[in-house]
């Protein structure tokens, strides 16, 4: 595996940073790549949020070659995590909760109101197709960061170790949070660029304080001007305090000590 990669003072509270790249699939090949050279050059690992299901155009089942580029990614240090089915809201739930979604997670919010019937459906097709193409996962991050309390309860008993909110990363097995809120852009919303200053600065802000610092990357954001820019800012002002950058995994490990 990669080694984790600190820069600046050292410090008796050291600062993690997880970097993610979410919606990854076929379609965002060339945005996905571009996120990774970027972390690549700073030799830091991410978090690559993986949709299994059709989403924006073909599964990742009709990609193998496109599994194999994932491999490669792990095999380097990167961790994987699995970030729905088909990344789309549907119409479960009551309006209001229908409503939330489609401003917190713009129609994403594919998890928000599902029973744990249909959560654990879900979650079993998209680490069925993973595994047939040999790849694994134990986190999940539900899209928009909106899951029911049901779909936690079908991650528990699927197996998986955490899953991820805006606010932090639960361990699904003890049941502790990892307090951290998700620092990431809303591209094309209100307040896109008051939402980039506040990123860097909080992340500056925070670099050298201990304790958990989540910077969330989006395909769409490579499609704005200044957006990436911010945050590789965000995420070496954290790394200069002496951050160190790990994947989900390194947060929540397993309770053998390996992953």
């Amino acid at each position: 595996m990669r080694d984790t990669k600190t820069h600046g003072p050292a410090s008796n509270r050291v600062t993690r940073l997880v970097v993610s790249v979410h919606d990854v699939a076929p379609a965002t090949a060339g945005q996905t790549r571009r996120w990774c050279a970027d972390a690549d050059s700073l030799g830091i690992p991410v978090s690559l949020l993986v949709i299994p299901g059709p989403w924006r155009g073909a599964p990742l089942a009709d990609e193998p070659g496109y599994a194999e580029v994932l491999r490669a990614r792990a095999a380097r240090g990167d961790e994987l995590v699995l970030h729905g089915w088909t990344h789309r809201a549907g119409p479960e739930g009551s309006p209001p909760r229908r409503l939330l979604g489609r401003l917190v997670a713009r129609g994403a919010a594919e998890f928000a109101a599902l029973d744990e019937a249909q959560a654990a459906d879900r979650l079993a097709r998209g680490r069925a197709v993973l595994a047939e193409l040999g790849l694994s996962v134990r986190g999940f991050t539900p899209p928009g960061w909106l899951a029911s309390a049901a779909t936690d309860r079908a991650l528990a008993r699927a197996g998986f170790h955490y899953t991820t909110s805006h606010l932090g990363v639960l361990d699904l097995r003890s049941g502790r949070m990892r307090r951290g809120f998700a620092l990431s852009h809303r591209p094309g919303g209100t307040g896109e660029r008051l939402g980039a200053a506040t990123m860097e600065r909080w992340a500056r802000w925070n670099a050298g304080r201990g304790g958990l610092i989540r910077v969330a990357l989006h395909p769409d954001d490579l499609a704005r001007p200044g957006l990436r820019d911010a945050a590789l800012r965000a995420i070496e002002a954290v790394l200069a305090a002496g951050g160190r950058a790990v994947t989900y995994s390194d947060v929540v490990p397993d309770t053998a000590g390996s992953h």
